[in-house]
């Protein structure tokens, strides 16, 4: 669970859910009450109504926080639906029952009007959420990814970019560096055929070893890339379910390419596809 992966739609459902739970405590109906009668038994709440309650403003508060509890631990399902479908269709009941609730009454009181209201944002941030783009930013700033250590025992500076690699001198073949056979201001330089012939089996080696046992398909360069809000990883077989949450402020290694996707393997060793790719921060 990342609080990091609400974003900015959530935070309108959480404040209009707050906004229709005020609401439920005032009055539903405005009573012009002569003087000397007592007409307490008139100034009447959404508590004294369970029906209402429960298709109002009850409905719409546990729409939103199924909305919530949806975002922070993905691929929870009820009856072969995702939480946060049932959560947009509780706003959207909420909805549909103020709207023709206020039109049945006559004098519609503060509760009816500031719930109709909280209702109208609250189905529309469960509806629009994920599709605008305004509303999809995170809620809470993601922190600078911060560099780690490089799964697997890899020292810093080595891997396929690996934030804070050391960069070869230029003209330098992958595999060789400060210290290379043949190197200026190194012992044993020889005969540059001779040079060039052992640096080979050492050129062929980071194309033949590719992290997670697989080599890279094509010409994509594995690289190591930090996402800027929690976002889900799915099995390579296309199963429904995350298998994992990649998370803000760790660095993750994509070793291939998937259509829009990326193949990227996490620090346990576990590989998946990464759909949403927006935003992230390559090493």
């Amino acid at each position: 669970m990342n609080i990091r992966s609400l974003t900015r739609g959530d935070g309108v459902v959480i404040g209009a859910a707050v906004v229709l739970f005020i609401a439920s405590f005032l009055n539903l109906a405005n009573f012009d009450c002569p003087s000397g009668v007592d007409c307490s038994r008139f100034n009447t709440n959404a508590w004294d109504r369970l029906g209402l309650l429960m298709s109002l403003y009850l409905a719409g508060i546990i729409g939103a926080a199924l909305l919530v509890v949806g975002r922070l631990m993905p691929g929870r399902k009820v009856a072969g639906l995702d939480l946060g479908q049932f959560g947009a269709a509780f706003t959207v009941f909420a909805l549909w029952t103020a709207f023709w609730t206020i039109i049945d009454v006559d004098n519609a009181g503060a509760g009816l009007i500031l719930g109709l209201l909280a209702a109208i944002v609250l189905a529309a941030g469960a509806v629009a959420g994920p599709l605008v783009p305004a509303l999809k930013a995170p809620l809470v700033g993601a922190p600078k990814p911060q560099a780690v250590q490089p799964p697997y025992g890899a020292q810093p500076g080595q891997g396929y970019g690996y934030p804070g690699a050391q960069q070869a001198p230029y003209g330098a073949q992958p595999s060789q560096g400060y210290g290379y056979p043949g190197a200026p201001g190194q012992p044993g330089q020889g005969d540059p055929a001779q040079t060039h012939a052992a640096a080979q089996p050492q050129q062929a080696a980071p194309q033949a070893a590719s992290p997670g046992g697989a080599a890279p398909a094509g010409d994509f360069t594995p690289f190591w890339f930090a996402v800027p809000v929690a976002r889900p990883l799915y099995g390579e077989d296309g199963a429904p379910n995350p298998i994992a949450e990649l998370a803000p402020g760790t660095w993750y290694l994509a070793v291939e390419q998937r259509g829009q996707g990326l193949i990227a393997q996490t620090q346990d060793g576990r590989r998946g596809v990464l759909q949403d790719t927006t935003g992230i921060q390559r090493g």
